[in-house]
């Protein structure tokens, strides 16, 4: 399984995915110690700013990872339990019989039952997963609202339940994970944002990664631009954003370099320890906000094609960036990419989303990073 790192083919896939229509995007390879980086296309549409491969970027959900390792931390220390009730630690935020059934493992793999808040939080996405009833508005509204967490988690626990707890296949929700940062405080004493920079980011090495306190990333980096789904068009920038929508559950800032390291020393026991990791890597079936089945674990997941190895890591988008972090299971082979602009694709007359040459172009540089030119 020796695909080595083919810098032609990984230059021309990540230009035919800025071809594609992407403003810009920047990545890094890693197999054992080659290291390929690569970027394409603009951080700002207007000057026509390049993007380089060493930008600090909203890198979303991946940010779950990071969360999920300071809470298997603290399972390691005996202060959290992975299937003891979260009502046990939160029973105010999680009150009745939920909070007796619904266990830290539920809200780390997504099977605890309980919805997304983002729909209740966003007026104008409240048909959400229905795209086509959804619109823009309220991104704009809230770019620099101050959200309080536990006004986002009663949103999420008061909406109907998508599922009993422990059911499967589980529903992905940030609901999930904004309790487990509330959990976080609570046995730590001390901020999530302050226990996973010391515990997590600090101990992994990564120089220019932060959850950050204000509604800019520091730094070089690139303008976010959002489609809706071409509801706003042309593309608009968000890389100015209050990020307390999220929290530690989404809100981290990174480099496509330091995610690579990140994984690698979390799959090298690292940041956990291989008791944990294997916890990490137990995964049960879960219905993404995408609407696709994936196998989740505790703040990762597997992917790969048969007979290529498992990679394993998380994707993750904001509003208008997103990001894609894989690791291969024994360590060798890695890839980060970071993408500016996100929702390219248009609805068709049902209100599915409609393939986008971009799509394909993506799909094609995630290959040829993880598995070399087969």
């Amino acid at each position: 399984m020796k695909n080595p790192l083919d810098s032609a083919a990984l230059d021309a896939a990540i230009e035919d995915v800025h071809r594609a229509g992407m403003p810009g995007l920047f990545a890094e390879v890693r197999d054992d110690d080659q290291v390929w980086c690569g970027a394409a296309g603009v951080a700002d549409v207007a000057t026509g700013r390049p993007v380089t491969t060493g930008m600090r970027h909203r890198v979303g959900s991946i940010t779950k990872t990071f969360t999920a390792a300071a809470v298997l931390q603290q399972v390691e220390s005996g202060r959290i339990g992975l299937d003891t009730p979260i009502g046990r630690y939160l029973p105010k935020l999680l009150p009745g019989g939920r909070g007796d059934t619904i266990t830290v493992r539920m809200l780390l793999n997504h099977t605890s039952g309980l919805a997304e808040y983002l729909p209740f939080a966003y007026p104008s996405l409240k048909t959400f997963p229905a795209l086509a009833g959804t619109g823009p508005q309220s991104l704009d509204d809230h770019r620099f609202t101050r959200f309080d967490p536990t006004d986002l988690i009663e949103m999420g626990v008061t909406a109907p339940a998508v599922g009993a707890p422990g059911d499967t296949p589980g529903v992905y929700s940030n609901t999930n994970y904004l309790l487990l940062v509330q959990l976080l405080e609570q046995v730590t004493g001390t901020t999530a944002e302050q226990y996973i920079t010391r515990n997590v980011i600090e101990r992994a090495g990564l120089r220019d990664t932060e959850l950050p306190a204000g509604p800019y990333v520091d730094g070089p980096h690139s303008q976010l631009y959002e489609a809706w789904f071409g509801m706003i068009d042309p593309p608009r920038d968000y890389s100015v954003y209050d990020m307390s929508w999220v929290g530690p559950s989404a809100s981290l800032i990174s480099t496509v370099s330091d995610l690579n390291r990140f994984y690698g020393m979390l799959l090298a026991g690292k940041i956990v320890s291989p008791s944990s990791l294997a916890q990490m890597q137990r995964t049960v079936p879960v219905v993404s906000q995408e609407g696709k089945t994936i196998d989740y674990g505790l703040g990762l997941h597997p992917m790969g094609e048969p007979g290529q190895g498992t990679f394993w890591g998380h994707g993750g988008t904001v509003w208008g960036g997103g990001a894609l972090a894989l690791i291969r299971s024994d360590g060798k082979r890695q890839m980060a990419v970071a993408v500016n602009m996100q929702r390219w694709n248009g609805l068709d007359s049902s209100g599915k989303p409609q393939p986008h040459p971009i799509d394909d172009a993506l799909a094609n540089l995630y290959r040829i990073g993880m598995y070399g030119t087969l």
